[in-house]
């Protein structure tokens, strides 16, 4: 019973820290260099990481599939399969798991930090609204970001699928790209971004309210980051299959 009074506490919690911020972000938003600042954190910084995690996931769909589909001699749709499988599935999540791991950690860790160290009361002593401060900006940059990212992931892995198929299993380049391109549409790639942004939602909110509630000192803070990113992963992936079912 104590763990599920916890959950639901818990729960309840940063729902109400998720309103707060949507209130703070609508009636006295950030200021843009704060933006700007997470922007760089979540999203710039993270793009060589991503880049190559999604040309070499293109490059591992290829592989995976290729004997089967020459089985039936049809290597030419192996293009759709990787443009489809990227935009809608494999881009956001891996992107969202990959955000949660470097950049949502962070966020709990900076966060439960200055929680520790009194920082956030010191905040509030000089009338800062440390959510204004610390959580909206965050909540808009991964806004931002997490869907540049995923159209980044999916570009890199169209070309690492391309490379791997065309150059290691002689794939017609031609029918590569054309048969990506029938099969297709832009509410496969709209509907992956879609998820982008309620995973960022997630991974941000998560983060924050873990790093935000913790005590204990400096274990306090090693706890709130695991707990954060953990729980973030795992909310990815449940809510992906209802985005997923809702979308698709």
């Amino acid at each position: 019973m104590e763990k599920i009074k916890n959950f639901v506490e818990h729960t309840g919690a940063a729902f109400l820290l998720f309103l707060e911020t949507l209130k703070v972000i609508i009636l006295s938003p950030p200021k843009v260099k704060h933006i700007l600042k997470y922007m760089e954190e979540i999203g710039v910084t993270a793009a060589p990481l991503i880049a190559i995690t999604g040309f070499f996931t293109g490059g591992v769909l290829v592989v995976e599939t290729y004997p089967t589909f020459h089985k039936f001699n049809a290597e030419f749709l192996i293009g759709a399969l990787v443009s489809l499988s990227l935009s809608r599935e494999l881009s956001p999540v891996l992107v969202a798991l990959l955000v949660t791991a470097r950049s949502g950690s962070a966020m709990a860790a900076n966060i439960g930090t200055m929680k520790i160290t009194e920082q956030i009361d010191a905040l509030k002593v000089m009338a800062v609204n440390p959510v204004r401060y610390l959580i909206a900006p965050r909540l808009i940059a991964s806004l931002l970001m997490v869907p540049a990212l995923v159209i980044l992931s999916y570009t890199f892995g169209l070309l690492g699928g391309y490379f791997v198929g065309v150059n290691l299993y002689g794939i017609n380049p031609y029918l590569f790209v054309e048969k990506m391109k029938d099969f297709t549409e832009l509410y496969d790639i709209l509907g992956g971004l879609y998820k982008s942004m309620g995973f960022a939602t997630i991974i941000t909110i998560v983060s924050c309210y873990f790093g935000y509630v913790t005590k204990g000192g400096a274990e306090g803070v090693g706890r709130s980051t695991t707990t954060a990113v953990v729980v973030s992963s795992v909310l990815v992936l449940i809510v992906d299959y209802f985005l997923t079912a809702i979308i698709y």
